[in-house]
């Protein structure tokens, strides 16, 4: 079925028990509101002309309104790609070009940009606006449209989302992720984490990534739970609204910034049954201490874009700190040597996943499709792994040189693609350095050419960021007379995550 439909017959019968409760703007939506302002949208996208399987690309910033816009394009039977709002206009414009939506909905100050595109690749889509406060001409036309709308129906491997990813060639690519693989994902997380009535979700996560939105808000929409909902993380607004909670999600970055507060306490954490962490690995001292404080276990576990959540500790049951856990039901999971053979109890190899979560493929490569999928339908992750005697599973190393800052993925190649192209760089390398508050920087190794004598780390860190998000900037520039290689030509990154890749140098 369509996943909305699932959400609908889950909240229904409380329509007037609070969805959002956003403290940042004094206000709240309740499930009634929520299903009438999704289907507003919904008859405003299909009175455009929007057709089942177009896509709707959303660069907004996080509101209830944004929320319930993605529930209306799901409504409407469109694809919904959303797209960070660090995103520069060069990367927006290869996502425009190659999915080729219909409907565009922006900032207003995002607007002459996507116009911009619009002008230059020739692609036609309607461009709406909506802003931080809800306003903007999309919520203006919508209040003229009616609210009822029948949910369109959709089959279960109809895309219901479309998430850009970067990869190992420096081009994003579309993961095509489906009703069905958000739903059940959506559903076994319900089940796993026990989600029960009464429980309340505090939200500090963005909703264009699939831990905020399709992990935290499909947990909370499929449970009719009210979520706190906040723009962003703000350790000062945790405290006061922790009390209120039973269950928090975040990256590893909002548990260190709780510990940097005197103010967290076990009082504090004391109505929270639930702490989970994901988006990039949870440092072992940080398990450590959040426990000493607060006398409660993260819960780590483990998912990518093209797959939702493959693993986590258990609910009930020992939480090993630097384990994400047991597969989860209906998924397998196994770990592979370089021979394609399983590797030994504890053996290091190229972890592998299948079931109902991942993902349909990526949008118009099916020659990469093809590359990331074994004969016998895995889907090969790019992460290094182990499984041990009792099946925890522990995500050991990154194949694909993959740097996991504050949660959001970067993929060196990018970033080296256009250092690359800038005066006076010979070459570079991006790497990881570990980073105090993200867990991972970016760093790059350059080699320069000689040509230009006023190349500066921070001349080059400026050029990058007119073309790349700033997450993705390097935080750390180093100029070498050359780039480590083995026997091969092959730049040894290994070798410059030793030198260079600790908190000081």
């Amino acid at each position: 079925m369509n996943l909305y439909q699932a959400f609908y017959e889950r909240f229904a019968p409380y329509p007037d028990r609070t969805a959002l409760r956003m403290p940042e703007t004094d206000s709240s939506m309740t499930y009634g509101e929520l299903h009438a302002r999704s289907g507003q949208y919904a008859t405003l996208l299909a009175s455009s002309g929007l057709q089942a399987g177009d896509r709707v690309a959303v660069q907004v910033d996080k509101s209830g309104e944004a929320l319930a816009l993605y529930l209306g394009v799901l409504r409407a039977g469109g694809t919904y790609l959303p797209m960070n709002t660090a995103y520069t206009p060069d990367e927006l414009a290869y996502f425009v070009e190659n999915a080729e939506p219909a409907v565009v909905v922006c900032a207003d100050k995002q607007k002459a940009v996507f116009e911009a595109i619009r002008e230059r690749t020739g692609i036609r889509q309607r461009i709406f606006t909506l802003n931080t406060d809800g306003q903007g001409t999309l919520n203006t036309q919508a209040n003229d449209h009616s609210s009822d709308f029948v949910t369109v129906e959709r089959d279960d491997d109809d895309l219901a989302a479309i998430l850009y990813t970067s990869g190992t060639t420096g081009r994003p690519k579309g993961a095509m992720i489906s009703h069905n693989n958000l739903l059940n994902n959506g559903l076994t997380l319900l089940d796993y984490w026990g989600w029960k009535e009464g429980d309340v979700l505090l939200h500090m996560l963005p909703i264009f990534h699939v831990h905020g939105l399709f992990v935290a808000c499909s947990c909370a929409l499929l449970n009719a739970s009210e979520m706190i909902f906040y723009s962003k993380f703000d350790a000062t607004e945790a405290l006061k609204s922790l009390p209120e909670a039973t269950v928090m999600m975040g990256v590893p970055t909002f548990y260190t910034r709780l510990l940097a507060e005197p103010e967290f306490t076990q009082e504090k954490a004391e109505n929270v049954r639930l702490f989970i962490s994901g988006s990039a690995p949870l440092l072992e001292e940080t398990f450590a201490e959040f426990e000493q404080r607060t006398g409660k276990a993260i819960l780590e576990r483990y998912g990518m874009t093209e797959t939702g959540m493959n693993t986590s500790n258990p609910l009930n049951g020992q939480r090993i700190a630097g384990t994400v856990g047991f597969p989860l039901p209906g998924t397998e999971v196994r770990i592979m040597d370089e021979n394609d053979q399983p590797c030994d109890t504890d053996g290091v190899g190229s972890l592998q996943v299948k079931g109902p979560n991942v993902f349909q493929g990526y949008w118009r490569m099916p020659e990469k499709t093809a590359e990331e999928f074994t004969d016998d339908g895995f889907f090969v992750t790019g992460d290094l792994g182990t499984i041990n005697a009792a099946g925890y599973v522990s995500i050991v190393g990154r194949s694909k040189d993959l740097i996991i800052s504050g949660g959001y993925n970067i993929y060196p190649k990018e970033i080296e693609m256009v250092l690359n192209e800038l005066p006076g760089v010979l070459e570079s390398a991006v790497f990881a350095f570990v980073h105090p508050d993200f867990g991972e920087g970016v760093a790059a190794a350059i080699v320069a050419d000689g040509s230009a004598n006023t190349i500066t780390a921070e001349s080059l860190a400026s050029v990058c960021r007119e073309h790349l998000a700033g997450f993705k900037v390097p935080r750390r520039i180093l100029f070498l007379d050359e780039l480590p290689r083995n026997t091969m030509g092959k730049v040894q990154k290994n070798v410059l995550r030793d030198q260079y890749g600790q908190k000081e140098l």
